[in-house]
């Protein structure tokens, strides 16, 4: 298959076009630069030119004092600092170029938003056997016609992407551990800045991709399983849902337990813009952690990395109670952590003859852990509809810089939605032993399997 490939220009200061859908692995001298000139994880090891952000050194991986294994992750490991300048909507040109188009239509929306710019700290790190793999990877994955990866297992797959849906892959699978439980609450927040909770359960989560002792395709496929059980709000009491996405999409599947007819059955759609019921159906599933599942609905287009504005490091969002954070017209912005970071930004077109409600997309993915940060939609009349938004936070001991809280706000509708809300959680994500095949099998929904 002939694909374009742009030739990547030093330090990549601006934006570059890069197309293309499948492809080989990267050559072995470019593989040879994870570990020197880049991360294991394939990001620039370099400060910028003017040191605003500095050289990785390897990532945060001691654990603050006090914390507890299981326990809460609300230390901000950078407590004592403070911004070096919060932007505003009459002071948001001087700093355009470094925010995201949805960043800029929150400041010109509410008077009350403000993005808070603290000291950069480069805090991603893994173990060493997913540095180990992800550099395997680099020689071996491949994307295939589906554009399915093929070849990689246990790291991220394209360390050193060539196109836009390499790239979204490596958000897909991106290092986050193995098994992990949180109780999880979601509010859905009305056009008149009335919070009203969604979700109020526990959900278990497994990546069998980044099983330790695993091979490539052991799993069936199988990259992220999880199972949400609703305690509350009343009306959803005892229902529960339970995914299993594969990375061959054609063999996702979805159950939903409903309590009142106490049936397991299995989702037609578990897909795409379909509302989920892990939401109430507020987002559509692949709205999930700003963006989730199967990626061939659109032409993937990566654009290139630039310096960007993007929430990071943001322990504190996870401290206080629930409206400590649901803050009226958006999260409360004392409590949001923003550091300019490196993003690689990919755009998402929708295919001729497939329809969805949100025919393009542009997405922010951190070069060090790839996890997509920010994210904007736009509707079929090209307005500009909805930004999403995850929150980054640092679980040292796993070790690990991931998102947690993620949302998105309407700006259509002047409704927004926050879930992962993990405030008043004893819990906030507890990593697990691994769990059993049973967990995620639909029978565990009405069964009792833990």
């Amino acid at each position: 298959m002939n694909f374009k490939r742009a030739i990547v220009t030093a330090g990549f200061g601006g934006l570059m076009g890069i197309q293309g859908m499948a492809g080989a692995a990267v050559s072995a001298d470019e593989a040879a630069q994870l570990g020197k000139t880049l991360t294991p994880l394939g990001a620039e090891k370099a400060g910028n030119k003017d040191g605003s952000i500095p050289a990785w050194d390897g990532g945060l991986t001691r654990p603050p004092a006090g914390f507890k294994a299981g326990g809460r992750r609300d230390q901000d490991p950078y407590a004592g600092e403070k911004p070096l300048y919060s932007i505003t909507a009459k002071n948001m040109d001087q700093y355009a170029d470094k925010l995201s188009d949805g960043a800029k239509a929150m400041l010109k929306k509410h008077a009350s938003y403000r993005i808070d710019v603290y000291p950069t700290h480069r805090t991603a790190a893994a173990p060493q056997w997913v540095y180990e793999n992800t550099l395997k990877n680099a020689g071996t994955a491949k994307l295939n016609d589906k554009q399915v990866p093929v070849g990689a297992h246990g790291g991220i797959p394209f360390p050193i992407p060539k196109n836009g849906a390499e790239a979204m892959w490596n958000h897909l699978l991106s290092w986050r551990g193995e098994n992990w439980q949180f109780n999880n609450r979601a509010y859905l927040v009305t056009s008149e800045g009335k919070p009203v909770m969604t979700v109020d359960g526990i959900a278990a989560q497994s990546m069998p991709y980044f099983y330790k002792d695993a091979t490539a395709g052991s799993a069936n496929g199988n990259y992220w399983n999880i199972r949400l059980v609703n305690a509350g709000p009343p009306i959803r009491a005892g229902e529960a849902i339970l995914g299993r996405q594969n990375l061959d999409p054609d063999r996702d599947v979805g159950y939903v337990y409903l309590a009142g007819q106490r049936r397991t059955r299995k989702l037609p759609n578990a897909c795409c813009d379909t509302p989920t019921p892990a939401t109430a159906g507020v987002m559509s599933f692949d709205e999930i952690s700003v963006f989730a599942g199967r990626l061939d609905r659109f032409d993937w287009k990566l654009v290139g990395k630039k310096e960007m504005l993007i929430p990071y490091n943001s322990n504190r969002s996870l401290a206080g109670k629930d409206m400590d954070l649901i803050n009226g017209r958006h999260l409360n912005p004392d409590m949001v952590r923003w550091e300019l970071h490196r993003v690689w930004v990919v755009e998402a077109n929708v295919k001729p003859g497939v329809r969805h409600v949100a025919p393009k997309g542009r997405y922010y993915l951190d070069e060090d852990t790839w996890v997509a940060v920010l994210g904007d939609r736009w509707d079929a009349k090209g307005q500009l509809w909805k930004t999403m938004w995850q929150l980054p936070v640092t679980m040292p001991d796993l070790p690990a810089t991931t998102g947690i809280t993620f949302g998105f706000y309407d700006l259509l509708s002047n409704t927004w939605f926050a879930n992962l809300v993990l405030n008043e959680k004893p819990e906030q994500y507890k990593i697990m032993p691994r769990y059993s095949d049973a967990t995620f099998s639909p029978d565990s929904l009405n069964s009792g399997v833990r």
